[in-house]
């Protein structure tokens, strides 16, 4: 389970996102991390019981930092309101299918595939699917996966096929993903459930052949 005090001092990050007022409540950040590491730390071991390729890996590799990079943003606002672990081979920032854990007052989810790959990475999937497609087509509508992602998620599939590839391909549109991520939307009361860690395992046991196809495609 998330205990309550992570979603308390997240909502009122969020009303004091200032450096003023993080720095006074440190402590509580740092307690709220190490709660969601020690879940991280936990469902890792319990991923490795059908995901081979979790070995070695360790939590605090896959938390990502509170504060945001605003360099680029119009908003200046110093920190995240939510905090984050990418359970991957190799950590975070490891361009791997993986798993992931969003907690965010009113926002949470969990996830995973994966997300912004480089380009060589990509073109590498799109040729899986390609030579693949029936192996793809069948993990992405097996029951138990259907039973918590509706869809691959992506906010910036291509319009046009990809380069490189016929258009007049059967399964074209499994081609114009950028991103093949899939999210399971989940609220705060249920992630502080004491079976909480039982139901996370359900959801990414449901992922892992998606993860494994991408990983075998970019190994």
């Amino acid at each position: 389970m998330i205990p309550k005090q992570v979603f308390q001092f997240l909502q009122e990050l969020t009303v004091n996102n200032n450096r003023e007022w993080f720095l006074l409540n440190k402590r509580r950040h740092e307690e709220a991390k190490t709660l969601v590491e020690n879940f991280i730390k936990e469902v890792i071991s319990g991923i490795q019981a059908f995901d081979q390729t979790f070995i070695g890996i360790n939590p605090k590799d896959c938390l990502f930092r509170i504060n945001r990079d605003v360099r680029f943003s119009n908003d200046k606002s110093p920190y995240k309101t939510n905090i984050g672990g990418f359970m991957a081979k190799g950590g975070r920032k490891a361009m791997n299918a993986g798993y992931y854990l969003h907690i965010e007052p009113g926002k949470s989810f969990l996830a995973g595939g994966i997300y912004m790959p480089p380009a060589d990475k990509l073109k590498l999937i799109r040729n899986e699917i390609y030579f693949n497609a029936d192996n793809f087509k069948k993990i992405i509508t097996a029951a138990d996966f259907k039973k918590y992602f509706n869809e691959i998620w992506d906010d910036d599939k291509l319009k046009n096929p990809p380069k490189d590839f016929p258009k007049d391909f059967p399964d074209i549109d499994l081609l114009k993903y950028k991103n093949y991520t899939v999210i399971h939307s989940i609220t705060d009361e249920e992630m502080q459930k004491a079976d909480f860690y039982n139901y996370t395992l359900k959801v990414f046991k449901a992922m892992y052949p998606l993860n494994n196809y991408m990983n075998i495609a970019v190994s």
